[in-house]
């Protein structure tokens, strides 16, 4: 990885493009600190901090720390997030956005514009929400229509910035601009997580107990991220064999290929959709005040909780655990059912000449595809729920709370993977520039 960041910044362009996106990480963090005018920041920190401790925290770290502080990204990329999912379903749901998709790089733009809006308009809404909620609740310095326009004004548009600024940055700079900016949010509180874990399980020990436990929460996070990048890079090759056929007096085709079928088809997307339906209700009931209580649902509430998983006093709310996983599993094979569709990759092998080996072109092909892809998806929803579990198992046993879980080192992984990818690539087409230039 170091090699690839050194060789590349020998090239002035890429050279260029790494530069461009570093200072564009500045000026989000920048941004990041900077308190939105109308909010009493240090009145909502106490009531953040007051909060059962997971119905914000995945919110916060994906922010980085943005929504905590208050400033005038509080809303982040979240919107454009949103934005994007609720596009992808829409693909399915109508065709005239299907034939968008289809179109190449004209249906690409207008896809990319309106996903734009729908971000703005989501933004929009969300601020709102924030600022009638705030100012009902006295987080606001003063409950006016002039104060709620402005909460409304800045939150929305930081939030359109950032998405503008993800957008340069997959322009003029390396990789994909929006999961590094959700990326640079998750890194930039983990050292306050690590520093938290060092001052609860370190700090203050003897110093065999200290070298010991700073070596079990080393290997720990170390076997964490191989086992995401291994879970990242896992794929299932279907081997293709392409019949020959005669063109004139040549035999031309009779290549072999494959389809790569990644495990983690998905990708972080389920156990996204599965942690929002979960906290949803306790988000609900936190920012309408009900979150306290010794009722029925209030114990249903705690359930939903990660915070109250795992905790051996009160192993029935691990239950909710259950739920988790079960939902991970079931948005794993929803999600990949829209992206992935064997009937259209088995007649596109049957018109080019392509068949599986054993397999029967058309129908069979699909089918077998569906089969195979049933088995990887449900190995990939395990391995995703295996990362997401780990943290909260931690957590709920020895207390170990930090704001990272398993979703942010997916992310942070998966992009960092990618985005050396991209760089290497562009480092060969570089290559082969100078090389024909010669």
């Amino acid at each position: 990885m170091l090699e690839t960041v050194k060789n590349a910044f020998k090239i002035k362009d890429i050279r260029v493009r790494i530069i461009f996106t570093f200072l564009m990480l500045v000026v989000i963090r920048i941004g990041s600190q900077i308190p939105a005018p109308g909010i009493n920041s240090e009145l909502f920190a106490q009531w953040f901090s007051s909060q059962s401790g997971d119905a914000f925290n995945f919110f916060d770290a994906v922010t980085g720390g943005s929504f905590l502080d208050m400033s005038i990204f509080a809303l982040n990329i979240t919107p454009y997030i949103t934005a994007s999912i609720i596009m992808q379903l829409l693909t399915i749901a109508i065709p005239k956005i299907e034939e968008l998709h289809r179109d190449g790089e004209d249906g690409r733009k207008k896809i990319t514009a309106i996903t734009r809006y729908l971000t703005v308009g989501l933004a929009l809404l969300e601020s709102v929400a924030m600022a009638i909620g705030f100012g009902r609740s006295g987080y606001l310095t003063e409950y006016n229509a002039l104060n709620v326009i402005t909460v409304v004004a800045v939150l929305t548009a930081g939030s359109s910035i950032l998405m503008w600024i993800g957008e340069r940055i997959t322009e003029k700079g390396v990789g994909n601009g929006i999961s590094i900016v959700l990326t640079i949010n998750i890194i930039s509180r983990m050292p306050q997580d690590l520093g938290s874990l060092f001052e609860q399980f370190i700090s203050g020990k003897t110093i065999a107990r200290g070298i010991l436990a700073g070596v079990i929460i080393a290997a720990i996070i170390i076997l964490v991220v191989v086992f995401v990048v291994a879970l990242q890079g896992a794929e299932r090759r279907i081997p293709v064999q392409y019949s020959k056929k005669l063109q004139g007096r040549r035999q031309a085709g009779g290549a072999s290929t494959h389809i790569p079928l990644k495990v983690n088809t998905a990708g972080v997307i389920p156990v996204i959709f599965a942690q929002s339906l979960m906290q949803f209700p306790v988000v609900l009931a936190a920012l309408i005040g009900k979150s306290d209580g010794t009722g029925f649902w209030s114990k249903v509430l705690k359930g939903l909780s990660q915070s109250n998983w795992c905790d051996p006093n009160q192993p029935i709310y691990t239950l909710g655990m259950v739920v988790y996983i079960l939902l991970i599993i079931a948005f794993a094979y929803f999600y990949t059912s829209i992206t992935f569709n064997p009937l259209e990759i088995a007649n596109n092998m049957k018109k080019s000449g392509g068949f599986i080996p054993g397999i029967r072109p058309g129908k069979n092909t699909s089918d077998y595809l569906s089969k195979v892809s049933g088995y990887i998806i449900f190995i990939g929803a395990i391995g995703l729920s295996i990362v997401s579990v780990i943290p909260i198992f931690f957590n709920g046993v020895f207390g170990a709370s930090v704001s990272f879980g398993g979703t942010s080192i997916i992310i942070v992984v998966g992009v960092v993977i990618e985005t050396l990818k991209q760089i290497e690539s562009q480092m060969m087409v570089r290559n082969y520039k100078g090389f024909l230039g010669h």
